[in-house]
């Protein structure tokens, strides 16, 4: 099956964007879609939606573990739709299942963001139930050091997102979408 770039039939229709937390996903993802004319979706919205609660809430009482069972459900049901940017959440690719599931069903963009930048975005979050330590930049630098080697493994593209606003990055994607997949 050849590979092309939006709108042929290909393995590789779908968008899937991991990173970090506070890496951009979801506003580069959302922009994205919008250009490409693609349905998004926001994984840990899509979460909260189907349990009627937030996040933090699902952490609060079925811990790291039952957050991770429901995100890997929505994650395998997410990949097989087709046309989609999906922005997944930043743990996303803890599981082999879920990497094997973004790698098999779409393009996969890592936007990279330095530990340091994303302290400073997320700083006065309190949303994240990962960061509610003591030393959240500390914990930044822990999640980073773990998963930056799994968000490569799986990725297709990796975009550097530190210093650009989400519309060069959208363009950025864009353009290297169309110089590997050309129409």
């Amino acid at each position: 099956m050849a590979n092309c770039y939006n709108g042929s039939v290909h393995s590789k229709a779908n968008i899937f964007l991991v990173g970090m937390m506070g890496a951009g996903k979801t506003t580069v993802g959302r922009q994205l879609a919008k250009r490409l004319k693609r349905r998004f979706v926001d994984s840990d919205h899509e979460i909260e939606a189907r349990t009627g609660v937030h996040i933090p809430l699902i952490f609060e009482i079925e811990g790291e573990a039952g957050f991770r069972r429901r995100e890997a459900q929505v994650l395998a049901e997410l990949t097989q739709e087709d046309d989609l940017v999906l922005a997944t959440g930043g743990g996303a690719v803890l599981d082999p299942v879920n990497r094997a599931n973004l790698a098999n069903n779409g393009l996969v963009v890592y936007l990279c963001v330095p530990p340091a930048m994303l302290w400073e975005r997320l700083r006065l979050d309190k949303k994240r139930p990962l960061l509610q330590v003591a030393d959240p930049l500390s914990r930044l630098q822990e999640l980073h050091a773990q998963r930056d080697p799994l968000y490569r493994e799986v990725a297709d593209l990796v975009v550097e997102g530190g210093g650009n606003n989400s519309h060069h990055l959208v363009q950025q994607i864009e353009r290297e979408l169309q110089e590997r997949f050309p129409a």
